[in-house]
């Protein structure tokens, strides 16, 4: 029966790994003794992949999880089960119920939702015609211009609750040092992913500005 878990990770466990996280629901499962299907044949592993993993240091209240189980009587109880081999800063929100056809999240995933602790001016930056910034893959780097897959680039807490629906109260991020002041949708997905940190790098480039990472703090949303 396939599911889809939406999670949070916030606090200190912005700073394990994808792989780590993975090993860290493992062992969660079998402590709740979750009825995760297996896959066949020399090496069974669990039938679980992730929809766009986050980077190190990125917070969310919105990561998705596909997971396989051999049976679901109660996706309430499930939930409650999995939180309780869990710490604080890492829960499971709800549990979903697929369709045998349903499509992997990662395939679905078309855009994210970030909100960002950094100062910036985004009206002129955003009246750009083309925003060029040199994206590195394994192989080479080269200019792409990421104008189109910025959906939305905003400041203040009241631009973030009209677009996400979600009150900054309501989000897993506590303490005025976290406080957001951008909020913005970028394109995601296997084909294009647009990281918040690009777009950072090209606001700061643009003020005429050198961008660090140490200096922001990036908190995914949603993904859709």
């Amino acid at each position: 029966m396939k599911t889809r878990i939406k999670f949070s990770k916030c606090g200190s466990m912005r700073f394990v790994g994808h792989l780590d996280v993975m090993r860290y629901f493992q062992k969660a499962f079998r402590r709740a003794q979750i009825p995760v299907s297996y896959s066949q044949g020399f090496s069974p592993h669990q039938l679980m992949s992730f929809s766009s993993p986050l980077g190190i240091g990125l917070s969310s209240d919105g990561e998705y999880m596909d997971l396989t189980l051999d049976q679901v009587e109660d996706a309430d109880r499930i939930v409650e089960q999995m939180n309780e081999q869990m710490n604080e800063e890492i829960r499971v929100r709800n549990l979903t119920i697929l369709k045998d056809d349903a499509r992997p999240s990662m395939a679905m995933l078309a855009a994210c939702d970030y909100m960002i602790a950094a100062a910036q001016d985004t009206t002129s930056f955003l009246e750009q015609s083309s925003i060029t910034i040199r994206k590195k893959t394994n192989r080479l780097e080269k200019e792409v211009d990421i104008r189109d897959n910025i959906y939305h680039l905003s400041t203040g807490l009241e631009q973030l609750q009209g677009h996400t629906g979600m009150k900054y109260e309501e989000s897993c991020l506590e303490g005025s040092a976290y406080r957001p002041l951008l909020y913005m949708q970028l394109t995601a997905g296997s084909v294009v992913n647009i990281k918040p940190e690009l777009v950072l790098e090209a606001m700061a480039a643009f003020a005429g500005d050198t961008f660090s990472f140490l200096d922001v703090q990036i908190h995914r949303l949603e993904m859709y």
